[in-house]
């Protein structure tokens, strides 16, 4: 519940881009390029403190137990995002409006930062022999159900909402909708249990710290192609389809949320995949097909003479082969660490891949066509960063930390 929140969240606000920028990132003058560069650039901001709420949360977590830390994490987190969903704009407050919003974007991060490790240690510590993956994979389904919440929530209000009123106060409602959903959660957790796995073992020895950072760094490489892949085809993709090619907002979620269902549809059968023939094969299959298919996929939507169903399967296939790295991504991580790092150990893996490549990735995509007017570039990023992650992924890991 807690990473359907957290999902939901940076869903929405990549949703919602355009009119966030325009909203609270461009003075009179500005321009609609240099505005969402802006509002990418904050975006990013969150995700560059997933690390350091990883390491403040992890580190918590892994010495005082898992339920605590989550409690607080999902406390911080609906707080921080309900507030977005209230705040003034640049029109209302001037300057103020922008700094507002990067501030609680970066709780956010801290939160978000805090959420995974110590969600994926539950999971996988309550997990029975042999079921990992498909346990873990349900950590990942819930991302595929906060982007698509998010999309669902942002396609509702562009169809009963006239485009006035959706840049007007429309765009706040997904926002508010976070407290309900947080209160549940919070509820949820005040009734967890601690796992079994860290009352047994949260008083023995720590692995010596380099050991601890050779795993993290091989987490991160290995993941390094499901987080930017992911983004760039189930967040940025609608603000990349508007401002390059021309969609309609409409447009834009309606292949954003072909691309989650085919994100959604494959995670959980990858991850109990995982649990019968092995974390890496299934996990190269996906950074090997974006690899490859990435570029063509890109030509296709840009293609005037594709017919729309066309274009429908083949977003909805590039989220599925993303669904392939992500199913076994959480229990791979986890079987990285021993307990007494565990929460620490993946978070931070997990945290500082997406900060720089996912959080980075409508930065970087949207700047770069801005300036050299290619418009496969998301193409090309997707394909390098999973590139990357097949060889991490050939690599075996060395001795297992601790």
């Amino acid at each position: 519940m807690g990473n359907f929140i957290e999902w939901y969240e940076f869903g929405v606000y990549g949703y919602f881009a355009t009119i966030i920028a325009a909203r609270f990132f461009t003075p009179e003058g500005g321009s609609e390029a240099e505005a969402l560069v802006k509002a990418y650039a904050s975006f990013a901001l969150a995700f560059f403190f997933r690390p350091v709420g990883a390491a403040l949360f992890g580190r918590l977590g892994d010495r005082v137990g898992r339920r605590p830390v989550l409690i607080l994490v999902i406390v911080l987190m609906t707080g921080a995002t309900t507030l977005i969903g209230i705040l003034p704009t640049y029109a209302q407050v001037g300057a103020l409006a922008p700094w507002l919003l990067t501030f609680l974007r970066v709780l956010q991060g801290l939160s978000a930062g805090g959420e995974f490790g110590g969600a994926v240690s539950v999971m996988t510590e309550f997990a029975p022999p042999g079921r990992r993956g498909l346990y873990g994979s349900w950590q990942s389904f819930t991302v595929a159900l906060g982007l698509l919440g998010g999309a669902g929530a942002a396609a509702l209000l562009a169809t009963v909402l006239t485009e006035r009123q959706l840049a007007d106060w429309g765009w706040r409602l997904p926002f508010l909708l976070t407290l309900p959903l947080g209160l549940t959660a919070l509820w949820l957790r005040l009734r967890l249990d601690e796992t079994p796995a860290f009352r047994e073992e949260h008083d023995v020895e720590r692995p010596p710290v380099r050991r601890v950072v050779g795993a993290v760094a091989l987490g991160a490489g290995r993941i390094m192609g499901w987080a930017a892949a992911g983004y760039t085809f189930l967040v940025v993709l609608p603000s990349y389809l508007q401002s390059t090619l021309n969609a309609s907002f409409r447009q834009a979620l309606v292949a954003t949320v072909l691309a989650n269902l085919g994100f959604a549809a494959t995670i959980v059968p990858a991850g109990l995949l995982s649990d019968r023939v092995g974390r890496r094969p299934v996990m190269l299959t996906g950074a090997v097909l974006v690899t490859v298919l990435a570029v063509p996929l890109l030509n296709l939507l840009q293609d005037t003479g594709t017919s729309h169903a066309v274009k429908g399967v083949a977003v909805c296939g590039a989220g599925a082969v993303v669904g392939l790295m992500a199913g076994p991504g959480p229990a791979m991580l986890a079987e990285l660490f021993p307990t007494t790092v565990r929460y620490t150990g993946l978070g931070l893996a997990y945290a500082l891949s997406n900060a720089v490549f996912s959080g980075c990735a409508g930065l970087i995509i949207t700047k770069t066509v801005e300036r050299t007017g290619n418009v496969d570039i998301p193409g090309y990023y997707a394909a390098a960063t999973c590139a990357v992650s097949v060889l991490a992924l050939v690599k075996p890991p060395g001795r297992k930390a601790g």
